[in-house]
């Protein structure tokens, strides 16, 4: 496959996790942004945050989405703010297909509150309603997937099966 596959979602809805099975499973190279961007950097995103803020971790994003978009080939973790801007999903699909992947507050509360330390948008006192609010708050910019998985309801092989023939299906239906 030459386009990349591109994983988009709120933080803690497995982009990662799913990414590297994905990637092992169709033989493509697997990104992680975040991880991607520390590299870059010689940070890590909880000190860009903050040392030099928010705005510039979004400028490395959208350096990074640009030199992404010109390899082909790619499975790519977006972080969970690369949405944000709409130039990045815009970019990123024009050489991809993108993936949304949801699952419900309760999975994602659970699953953040195990990796808080790595999260600088999460501090220690995060409760389900305040992240009900981020979610909300965040939803629209995850519409633009051209394929939405639900990852609160199966294990991760069985994710990783459901969107592969979701790629054939939505590959297939575009002739």
């Amino acid at each position: 496959m030459g386009k990349n596959i591109v994983l988009i979602g709120f933080m803690g809805t497995g982009k990662s996790t799913i990414g590297q099975r994905l990637a092992r499973k169709l033989g493509m190279i697997f990104v992680d942004t975040d991880r991607e961007i520390e590299k870059i950097t010689g940070m890590t995103v909880a000190e860009i945050f903050r040392k030099h803020g928010e705005k510039r971790f979004r400028s490395e994003e959208k350096l990074l989405a640009h030199k992404l978009a010109q390899r082909e080939g790619l499975i790519i973790s977006c972080g969970g703010g690369m949405p944000l801007d709409p130039e990045n999903m815009k970019v990123l699909g024009e050489n991809g297909v993108i993936i949304g992947l949801k699952a419900s507050p309760e999975d994602v509360f659970r699953r953040v509150m195990r990796k808080r330390h790595h999260r600088p948008l999460i501090d220690r006192d995060l409760t389900l309603e305040r992240l009900r609010a981020m979610m909300a708050e965040r939803e629209k910019y995850y519409q633009c997937a051209h394929i939405t998985v639900d990852t609160s309801t199966h294990g991760i092989e069985e994710l990783v099966h459901k969107i592969i023939l979701n790629l054939k299906e939505f590959c297939y239906g575009k002739g």
